[in-house]
């Protein structure tokens, strides 16, 4: 408690400070390039602004007038993509002392980190291959994997956490089989193991996971083997990736893309790149002594800007998931299928209140918004419904969405037949170095390597070795799991009535439980929000999202329209499109008074918001006929 009435104390200090300026909102003092060129911050100054709970980052002007001055001083490192890996790679260089500036052409994780399966793991499969295989170089990959998803949740452990995962067994080989594999998983865990794997009865299984079927096929239950992986809020985790990466320094714009690149016209080595901000429609030059490529599925086509006969180094593959009622599983254990009829995983997880269901990597085209196919979808409810006791319909189906995951195939190797499950780090051309490939839980390291490359290539001068391994993203430093008990106790829920009345909720434990879950330490800004402005009403019925979170957003994480809102900043697109659709007047009308919308963008932004739900292939917008879907 004593650490929480400091961040009331802190709260407050920033709450009169806002008063004093009138409503505007003093920003904590990040690196700035004049700290830079006076003498570098420390370590322990950069983790001090990071993990300071009243620090707000630099506005969204701010970074692009940083972005813009490049030309008097070049940036050290520019970044293109906000994925995952870009913004990885934006934080591990801006925690090295160097300048750093990173463009995103839509919104931070609007991609493949946003599409995820939501799962922080060391890769169960990996192994299998390794061993049957004697393959070593999958073996590394596993103790790799493992190490990093230790890592990630310790860094973010408001938004990450284990989550146990049911292997259900029909035969008595399959018992053996699967406990046998996965003692080894946690073997070569070995320190970084989350929990033992263990053996549960068919008895023990079905009172742990009741919608278990006892019976598949004509075959009986033996009994499940539990073992845990991670679990994380992929798209918030990727957003405070961006937030932790300004704070320490760097300048990171979303809705900016990238049109061409700056060439230097002796040596022709990329020196920067000519943007354009998709918001105003203004065009600038950036200059940097290094350009990281980390677009992710579309890293091939940035590629073809410095180079147009550059050989294609991605692979892309598809993952379709898609979202049912809680009831489908209970909330704490996961259900995985290791093997289905036509050797695919499908998995179904509890995740954010709802349950999260899919299958493994197909072939796919690069589109950047992919929709899920309906026999992909078809075969995911195909597949659980062998394993459940109850009826799977495709009416139950909340939201449905396909992710494109980069595959990536070394331009440099001499036989490219194998595609590469690891990440590959390239500088075909000079000044550009590209990253891709890899996966959401060594996301950290394959930054770590890019900035490595990016020092190489532009004979750079860091203050320090990385540090990112220990170092706690925003909201995650001082957060305990008890904090909802705070919000719960100290804050109430004002809330104003259709004619105008405001009147005072509780904030429920649902609502602390999610602020505290989504903001970690930070969620205290966001209740203050709530009770001070009158924005404590929810957003969509059954959900526990708030009005106060649309306005903390846009003043504190970027969100510039409604689709970051519904898609990144909450999850409402991805858990419930019909929920999202009913939310989106309100989250307009907030949106339009943070940012000054005239009726003509709340227009625009209600019809965007609308075609991008539709890619959702809900069972509210999809078609039936006879009772079955067309």
């Amino acid at each position: 408690m004593a650490a929480s009435a400091t961040r009331l104390r802190r709260l407050a200090s920033a709450a009169v400070a806002v008063t004093a300026c009138g409503g505007a909102v003093l920003l904590t003092p990040s690196v700035s390039s004049n700290d830079r060129a006076s003498g570098r911050p420390t370590v322990e100054s950069l983790r001090q602004i990071i993990n300071d709970p009243s620090a707000v980052v630099p506005s969204r002007t701010l970074q692009e007038s940083a972005l813009i001055s490049s030309k008097s001083g070049p940036l050290d490192i520019l970044v293109v993509g906000g994925g995952a890996t870009g913004c990885g790679v934006a934080l591990d260089a801006a925690t090295r002392g160097l300048r750093v500036g990173l463009v995103e052409r839509e919104d931070f994780s609007c991609g493949t980190s946003s599409r995820s399966t939501k799962l922080i793991h060391g890769g169960v499969r990996y192994l299998e291959k390794a061993v049957f295989g004697l393959d070593y170089g999958q073996l590394k990959l596993v103790f790799h994997a493992l190490e990093e998803r230790k890592q990630v949740i310790e860094n973010a452990p408001h938004l990450c956490h284990a989550l146990p995962c049911m292997t259900p067994c029909f035969d008595w080989f399959e018992v053996v089989y699967y406990w046998m594999g996965l003692k080894m998983y946690d073997l070569v865990a070995g320190r970084r193991l989350l929990h033992f794997s263990r053996y549960y009865s068919a008895q023990e299984s079905v009172e742990l996971f009741p919608t278990l079927a006892r019976k598949g096929k004509g075959r009986s239950l033996r009994g499940t083997v539990v073992y845990y992986d991670g679990q994380m809020n992929d798209s918030r985790l990727n957003v405070g990736l961006a937030c932790t990466a300004a704070l320490a320094g760097a300048a990171v714009l979303n809705h900016a893309e990238v049109v061409s690149f700056l060439k230097d016209e002796g040596t022709q080595r990329i020196i920067g790149a000519r943007i354009r901000d998709n918001l105003s429609g203004q065009e600038f030059d950036a200059y940097a002594k290094v350009v990281v490529n980390a677009a992710g599925p579309f890293c091939d086509s940035v590629r073809k800007m410095a180079n147009k006969d550059a050989l294609p180094m991605i692979c892309p593959s598809s993952g379709v998931h898609i979202v049912l009622p809680d009831y489908y599983s209970p909330d704490g254990m996961g259900l995985i299928v290791p093997k289905t009829k036509d050797g695919r995983v499908v998995f179904m997880l509890p995740w954010l209140g709802r349950t999260i269901a899919g299958t493994t990597d197909s072939s796919t085209s690069i589109t950047p918004l992919p929709e899920p196919n309906e026999n992909e979808i078809q075969f995911i409810l195909d597949a659980i419904c062998d394993y459940l006791n109850i009826k799977v319909r495709r009416t139950d189906v909340l939201s449905a969405w396909s992710g494109i995951r980069p595959l990536a195939v070394d331009p440099n190797a001499k036989n490219t037949e194998s595609i590469s499950r690891d990440h590959v780090v390239s500088e075909e051309y000079p000044g550009l170095v590209t990253i891709t490939g890899g996966k959401w839980t060594t996301y950290r390291s394959m930054a770590e390597d890019a900035v490595n490359a990016a020092i190489k290539s532009g004979k750079l001068s860091p203050s320090n070795e990385c540090i990112t391994s220990n170092l706690r993203l925003i909201g995650g430093d001082g957060w305990e799991p008890s904090l909802f008990t705070v919000l719960a106790q100290q804050y109430v829920r004002m809330k104003k009535s259709d004619g105008g009345k405001v009147v005072p909720g509780v904030m429920d434990t649902a609502a602390a439980k999610h602020l505290s879950r989504a903001y970690g330490t930070l969620a205290e800004r966001v209740a203050t929000i709530a009770q001070n402005e009158n924005l404590g009403k929810r957003l969509a019925h059954g959900y526990p999202y708030l009005e106060a979170e649309v306005a903390y957003c846009a003043r504190n994480e970027y969100c510039e329209s409604a689709v970051d809102f519904i898609a990144r900043r909450s999850r409402l697109a991805f858990l419930d499109t019909d929920a999202a659709s009913h939310a989106l007047p309100r989250i307009i009308e907030i949106l339009a008074t943070e940012h000054n919308w005239d009726k003509s963008r709340q227009k625009e932004e209600m019809q965007k918001a609308k075609e991008f739900l539709e890619t959702f292939k809900s069972s509210k917008n999809a078609h039936f006929h006879d009772g079955k879907h067309q």
